[in-house]
């Protein structure tokens, strides 16, 4: 029997929110890094994070000036951000309670033990970034493992499956184009130590360093790590993958509904894309631009799942 549409909304959202808790804790890290290699007085790293979080508007409402320790702040643990880890793990909790009997009793205990121990940590301000960037991490890897292992593969797994890898493709795009908004405005930067130094930081910040140098030489080179996170169907992160988990998690909910719709022409489209295209076509174009294409698309794709499957009903 098909999910009620608020339980199916409760699910989709509750692991939208849990993924975006750990990613805008890897967006931060990898202003973080990025902010290391500034030899300028200005912090352009840190206002791309901003602009890649798609809060910069609600950044500049509160404060009046771009400031390291203010941007972090409100990224990681300001409720008046509605983005931020702090609030995104709230958020994703209260789903959770909402769908509670839909979950294994580990799951929800994983979820709730975690909010806890984040609230409690955040209910000052942050004096060790790295630190609480590696706990989010880890509490946020811990719901995720306990509920790999335990949910019944259904399609209340195939919903909160859809949430995570909306979520992912979002962030994976956003991290990629952090490096690419502001950072090397200087066409000379490319190829140099700092821009190498940059596309590692962006590897680590993903924890795909050890991944990369599996799959392709040591050195960083631009193409290969925009191949690695766009395009390489094996890397948990990229956006090839996610697609083919959402395209995957909405096949198995067609077939218990007995219909395709809107949702998954667009995510079979976005696939489409992603194998008709290189990394060639892709710096040809503007790896700006397709980013930011992607984004919108999946914005899009995140608005049909919710109107296809009633989630507001």
């Amino acid at each position: 029997m098909p999910l009620l549409g608020r339980t199916a909304n409760g699910l989709f959202w509750m692991q939208r929110y849990i993924e975006r808790a750990e990613n805008m804790a890897r967006l931060v890290d990898t202003g973080l890094r990025l902010s290391l290699t500034n030899l300028s007085a200005e912090p352009e790293e840190w206002n791309s994070v901003l602009v890649s979080a798609g809060v910069e508007a609600a950044y500049s409402a509160k404060y009046p000036a771009y400031e390291p320790d203010k941007i972090a702040d409100f990224l990681i643990r300001d409720l008046d951000n509605p983005s931020s880890v702090l609030s995104s793990i709230e958020v994703a909790r209260t789903n959770g309670r909402m769908v509670r009997t839909a979950l294994t009793r580990d799951t929800w205990e994983a979820l709730n033990e975690s909010w806890m121990v984040l609230k409690r940590r955040m209910s000052k301000p942050v004096d060790d970034l790295p630190a609480v960037l590696d706990l989010v991490k880890q509490r946020t890897a811990l719901i995720r493992g306990t509920f790999y292992g335990t949910m019944l593969r259904n399609e209340i797994f195939d919903f909160c499956n859809l949430g995570t890898f909306v979520e992912r493709a979002d962030s994976t795009a956003r991290i990629l184009d952090v490096k690419y908004w502001v950072l090397l405005p200087e066409h000379s930067s490319v190829g140099s130590p700092l821009d190498n130094f940059q596309w590692g930081s962006i590897l680590r910040s993903v924890s795909a360093l050890r991944s990369f140098a599996w799959e392709y030489d040591a050195d960083f080179k631009a193409h290969d790590i925009i191949d690695f996170l766009v395009f390489n169907k094996r890397m948990p992160r990229s956006l090839a993958y996610s697609y083919r988990m959402i395209e995957e998690s909405l096949g198995y909910i067609a077939r218990v509904y007995g219909e395709r719709n809107e949702a998954h022409e667009t995510a079979s489209a976005i696939v489409r894309r992603l194998e008709e295209t290189d990394v060639a076509k892709v710096i040809d174009y503007g790896f700006h631009e397709f980013l930011e294409g992607i984004i919108l698309d999946n914005n899009r794709l995140s608005n049909e799942i919710a109107k296809s499957y009633r989630f507001h009903a």
